[in-house]
Parts: structure tokens; sequence; C-alpha cells
């Protein structure tokens, strides 16, 4: 068994390569081989988003307070809301991000798939962002 005492594991700001806006991403899950699942605490100030990204073997969102907004690559741009949870299939191409004028939260978790989590791509356009 082992224990991450709340506030052990450092914080950081979403790069602003894969990120628009302010983001602070506090890890929760790191496993070691031959487990997979990576899961962080992920905060996106108003109007912060992600870029377009993908994951090998899927994503699942929990938001855990404020509300925000989603999309998968040609499909609408959809509201989320605390308590929600979001699935993203293996390879979805997809962003997330809070909304307009609030604060968002979620729990993200998804599994290395040979030691890759995520690919990233194209940042989200104000236009795609505001649907």
């Amino acid at each position: 068994m082992e224990i991450k005492r709340s506030g052990s594991q450092p914080s950081r700001q979403g790069p602003a390569d894969y990120f628009t806006g302010t983001v602070q991403i506090n890890p929760l899950v790191e496993t070691e081989p031959p487990a997979r699942v990576l899961a962080a605490s992920v905060t996106f100030e108003p109007g912060a988003r992600t870029a377009w990204h993908t994951h090998p073997l899927g994503q699942t969102l929990i938001v855990t307070a404020g509300s925000g907004l989603a999309q998968r690559w040609g499909g609408p741009v959809e509201q989320i809301r605390t308590g929600d949870v979001i699935w993203f299939s293996p390879g979805e191409k997809h962003w997330h991000g809070a909304s307009v004028g609030a604060a968002m939260t979620h729990i993200a978790i998804q599994e290395q798939l040979d030691g890759n989590v995520v690919d990233w791509m194209e940042k989200v356009s104000d236009e795609q962002y505001q649907g």
C-alpha cells in the first residue's frame, strides 16, 4: 500500500504548447508497469482549454467543479457540468476546457500504451471554441 498525502505531489501549469489560457494540473495517480493508469485533477480558468488531442486507450473525465465545454471531432460543442462523466474512445480526436464565464475542474483518467498516454495536435481556434 502507498499513501500519497494531499499536497505532497507538486502542481504544474498546463504547457502553452498544449493548452490555451491558464490550466493547473495536479497529479493524482501515476502507476508503474505493468499497471498503465494515470489520473490528474485539472483546473481550467474561464476560457482555458486543451488543444485537439487523442488518447491511445481512451480517456474518462469526471467533472468535479464548475462548468465547461467538450467536443469530439465533427461533433457539436457540448456543455459539461459538475457530476458529468465523459468518455472519449481510443483515438477519438477531442478537446475540453472551461466555459467562457466559469472555471471548471475535472479528474482525467487515461492509460498508457507503450509509454504513450496522449497525442497532441493543433490548438482549438476561438471560432471552434465558441461553437
